[in-house]
């Protein structure tokens, strides 16, 4: 699955749109249906590109402009597929002062993807947070729920190594 951004091919599955289109009828009634909906959608699909947000439009009769703010606004969701190991830097001012800086310029340099991306193969993403509530371990990184603490540069080919 190629994950780098402007050449991600839209897979979706005929499973995953006739499970999309039930949970819209499901709750395409209820009292502000779209947030529960884009949540849902993207839990089925893994992020919300242009085709899920144009089938969530037709189905509800809603401008996809509005979808599309709704999705580029809350950080929850994601318009970029996610890889089987999601990275996450802390860029917080306690980590950013001891180096994380540092840290995911070393990660970009050995992935060959930036924030917001995905290796070609659908292995690793990677993304900046702000915050991950180690500050005593700064600077700290994040492999899916492993947290990493206490880095610098060297230390990221090997705890890459464990992932391969």
């Amino acid at each position: 699955m190629a994950c780098k951004k402007d050449s991600v091919p839209f897979g979706g599955t005929p499973e995953q749109e006739l499970a999309l289109k039930k949970v819209i009828a499901e709750l395409k009634d209820t009292k502000s249906p779209l947030m529960p909906i884009m949540q849902q959608a993207q839990e089925i699909y893994g992020y919300l590109p242009i085709e899920v947000q144009t089938m969530i439009s037709d189905e509800m009769d809603i401008p996809l402009e509005k979808i599309y703010g709704i999705a580029t606004f809350y950080s929850m969701f994601s318009l970029q597929p996610k890889g089987k190991y999601q990275i996450s830097v802390c860029l917080g001012t306690a980590c950013y002062v001891k180096g994380s800086g540092t840290i995911f310029s070393k990660l970009e340099e050995l992935l060959g993807i930036t924030n917001g991306e995905c290796t070609p193969d659908g292995r690793f993403s990677l993304d900046s947070c702000r915050c991950v509530g180690a500050c005593g371990l700064a600077p700290v990184m994040m492999i899916n729920d492993e947290v990493y603490g206490r880095l610098v540069p060297e230390d990221i080919p090997g705890i890459l190594a464990k992932y391969k």
